[in-house]
């Protein structure tokens, strides 16, 4: 039981439709403007990485770092490390200071309750 996506040529919104069978499937209406005519479109998907897509895009997690490694909140502190590196900008002393606590396991309250 597939969700189709369509596009209004009026308002260019995207509109999700829910069809038991594609069959009897007709075009819904815009949900924004009302028109009718709307085109099905090809609906975006995601991919999974490989490892080494992972490793390439985040850096090694480190020595004795568990197969949930990237799972780890503290991993956002070497990709946001990394980001800063690449565009050739400062990171904010602040921001350094809770990637440091971050990796000594002192995670921030939001984190904590993950």
């Amino acid at each position: 039981m597939p969700i189709y996506e369509y596009r209004c040529p009026s308002c260019r919104a995207i509109n999700e439709a829910f069809h038991r069978s594609l069959e009897h499937a007709k075009a819904p209406a815009c949900e924004q403007c009302g028109s009718d005519g709307l085109r099905r479109v090809v609906s975006r998907f995601a991919t999974p990485k490989t490892e080494s897509q992972v490793l390439e895009q985040y850096g090694s997690p480190g020595p004795g770092a568990g197969p949930d490694a990237y799972r780890d909140p503290r991993q956002i502190g070497r990709w946001a490390e990394q980001r800063f590196e690449e565009m050739g900008v400062e990171m904010p002393a602040e921001a350094k200071q809770m990637i440091d606590a971050a990796r000594d396991g002192d995670l921030p309250a939001p984190v904590k309750d993950l």
